[in-house]
């Protein structure tokens, strides 16, 4: 189901806030997409889809319609219902609560494509006008971390008694976060063996005050460096007030943070959405599920990072993670490779079958979503002599929600 394509290098920058209700510019060639975000570009996930999806259609001549500040309810149906009427071609929506909503208008518009960001319904609900498409971010995330842990590790280095604990605030205890912080957490064991971390859920993709709460409690208990899978600036400006070492999420805060901003890993919609018109001007179809990888430098790709902070990260950080980024392109490193990780299996854990040392073996995976949430999908493949859970290689979103050793969840938000 994956599929990489090339595509040109991104300029990441930092988020900047303007924007909000429904925009579109004209075009030369009179096709029309739709955009639909559930916040404005003050949330750093949805500016970065609004960023892409711009830069895309001034690519490939589209105009673009965008309707931001649009919630998981039937507002969504309606937006979409809307768009399709305008005469969008292609209509795309960017929040996991968006999904129902965009399926029942993908049933009544066939004439008209539609996509969904962390989707999981395409493959099963096999409608020839409706997709999912993510990224394997948990590639760019592992990055981040190794980034962190370069950082971490020139710490302790400075000062012996520097803690190896991390903090890391997320929104829920979905499989997409938690497929998040651990291949960061990973990255960064990958440098500092001993590392563990903890996790604060919000319960929201977008607070700026729980945020920054989570972000100060988790510094205030002896957290050394902060990340997140959150949408505001909550996070990153505790760690700068604080002089925290933070790693971002869909874009460079070093203009608001410039001495404590380390990395950041996003996905880069543009590829996708490029992809997409031209699919639909040639009428070809789009896949199901789309997958794009990391690019062939750091900065470009489905998968990609900001350039490292100058204050805070270490001087060698971005030759490091080239050699690591050229390793998982060529599937000699896998992210979630089973010898890295332990896991205390539970007695009510059925679907996991682990060895006697505590590796995965076997892990049926919810892939197939139902009401129940039942496991349905051997995850554990082996490649290149690498046993390893398969992370999107069955759907395009996430499905790793794997607890492991080493991470301790101090609370949990669905």
């Amino acid at each position: 189901m994956k599929k990489s394509i090339a595509v040109v290098a991104l300029v990441l920058v930092a988020a900047s806030l303007s924007g909000c209700g429904t925009t579109s510019s004209s075009s030369e060639s009179g096709f029309k997409a739709g955009l639909i975000t559930l916040h404005d570009d003050n949330s750093t996930y949805d500016k970065n889809f609004i960023d892409a999806f711009k830069l895309a259609c001034t690519a490939k001549g589209v105009t673009p319609v965008i309707k931001s500040g649009i919630a998981e309810s039937t507002a969504c149906y309606d937006a979409a219902a809307d768009l399709a009427d305008s005469g969008c071609k292609f209509v795309f929506a960017d929040s996991f609560g968006h999904e129902d909503h965009i399926i029942k208008a993908a049933k009544e518009f066939t004439d008209v494509q539609f996509s969904h960001a962390t989707g999981t319904k395409a493959h099963t609900e096999k409608l020839a006008n409706y997709h999912n498409a993510f990224a394997s971010i948990y590639e760019g995330r592992y990055l981040a971390g190794v980034a962190a842990g370069l950082k971490l590790k020139a710490m302790t280095e400075a000062d012996p008694t520097t803690s190896h604990k991390l903090g890391y605030v997320g929104a829920y205890t979905y499989a997409e976060v938690i497929s998040g912080y651990t291949s960061y957490y990973l990255g960064v064991k990958s440098i500092v063996f001993d590392v563990t971390m903890d996790v604060s859920f919000t319960g929201s993709w977008y607070d700026e005050t729980a945020e920054k709460s989570a972000a100060e409690t988790l510094i205030n208990s002896g957290c050394s460096v902060i990340s997140q899978h959150a949408d505001s600036w909550g996070a990153p400006t505790a760690c700068e007030a604080a002089g925290v070492p933070d790693v971002t999420y869909n874009g460079s805060t070093v203009s608001r943070c410039p001495n404590t901003y380390l990395i950041s890993s996003k996905v880069d919609w543009q590829p996708y959405f490029e992809h997409c018109f031209d699919a639909i001007k040639n009428g070809t179809a789009i896949e199901t599920d789309y997958t794009g990888e990391l690019g062939s430098t750091l900065y470009n790709g489905s998968v990609a990072l900001a350039e490292p902070g100058s204050k805070a990260a270490v001087a060698d950080t971005e030759t490091e993670l080239n050699k690591i980024a050229a390793k998982l392109r060529d599937g000699t490193l896998k992210v979630f490779d089973t010898s890295t990780f332990t896991v205390t299996k539970a007695d009510t854990d059925t679907n996991i079958t682990v060895d006697a040392g505590k590796h995965l073996t076997s892990y049926l995976a919810d892939v197939d979503t139902d009401a129940n949430y039942t496991p349905d999908t051997e995850a554990i493949k082996t490649a290149n002599g690498i046993t390893y859970f398969a992370e999107s290689e069955s759907r395009s979103a996430p499905y790793f929600d794997v607890k492991i050793d080493g991470i301790t969840l101090l609370n949990s938000k669905f």
